[in-house]
């Protein structure tokens, strides 16, 4: 039986809106779908645009420049090769890494020339132990190791304590401004202090028999202790020093946020202890979470 336009029009009516109906969310998902490609791409440009700021706030000259201290306790140059390795050099180059940058090696015998070059914008990024005199030059990440201090006395002495270093006339050997030269420089009440420039003169003053004493890092203190012999160190030590990474004072604000976000990255992966670990170091261990 055929069916009149009149009984029919109800069903072409249902038809006709369930097709407006199935174009309309067919484009509301179109919408949706190019709205979130646009969050997507303005995200990539965003991360971009946040990674390039943060190379040029912290390696704004290209390489990433790390300053340390030639020695154990950060790297050591190999003879053969001319190459620096250590916790300094594994470290950087993580930094450097995360940058997307070359790392530049800036080595100083000091302390003292680290915080200079602070100054005049020689580095971008340095491993050195924390202090209240160094934080009013540069701003520090929270530690990622923490360092031993001790004494190692010269052969034939009777000084078998810490206590029995504190006597007149005994000559205790420091770098100038270290981490042992702060604080002895309140802490000995007889003893005399010895200031010399960088490690090598350091251990040379046992040599030449112009100290009795040297006070530094047990990492380096056991690293002499081939080159000195009958030499020891004293059991003990006189201070635990926080080493941590800084920027100069005065970059963006980025620049020390970055390092410090890495410094925690390093410490939660191991990365910071795995380093520790490579260099051999007696007296070292990776400083906790922040």
């Amino acid at each position: 039986m055929k069916e009149t336009r009149e009984e029919m029009q109800p069903l072409i009516d249902q038809d006709i809106r369930q097709r407006h109906y199935g174009m309309e969310d067919s484009m509301r998902a179109i919408g949706w779908l190019i709205a979130l490609m646009g969050v997507l791409l303005s995200g990539c440009v965003s991360a971009q645009g946040t990674n390039e700021q943060t190379r040029q706030a912290l390696a704004p000259n290209g390489p990433l420049r790390v300053a340390f201290l030639a020695g154990p306790l950060y790297a050591t140059q190999d003879a053969g090769t001319g190459e620096f390795k250590g916790v300094a050099i594994d470290l950087g180059r993580g930094i450097a890494a995360r940058l997307g940058v070359p790392m530049q090696p800036v080595v100083y015998p000091n302390p003292g020339g680290i915080m200079a070059g602070a100054k005049t914008g020689e580095w971008d990024v340095a491993f050195i132990g924390m202090s209240a005199e160094r934080a009013t030059a540069v701003d520090f990440s929270a530690p990622y190791m923490e360092v031993e201090q001790g004494y190692l006395v010269r052969a034939g002495l009777p000084i078998t304590t810490a206590a029995e270093v504190d006597r007149p006339g005994v000559r205790v050997g420091v770098i100038e401004k270290a981490g042992a030269d702060v604080f002895l420089s309140g802490a000995l009440k007889s003893a005399t202090l010895v200031r010399v420039r960088s490690t090598d003169e350091l251990a040379a003053l046992l040599a030449s028999g112009n100290a009795d004493v040297i006070a530094a890092t047990k990492a380096f203190l056991f690293g002499r202790l081939a080159s000195q012999p009958d030499a020891r160190v004293l059991d003990g030590r006189i201070l635990v020093e926080p080493i941590a990474a800084a920027v100069p004072k005065g970059r963006d604000p980025t620049a020390a946020r970055e390092v410090a976000q890495f410094v925690e990255d390093a410490k939660r992966s191991g990365q910071a202890k795995s380093a520790i670990d490579r260099a051999g170091l007696r007296g070292v261990v990776a400083a906790p979470l922040n």
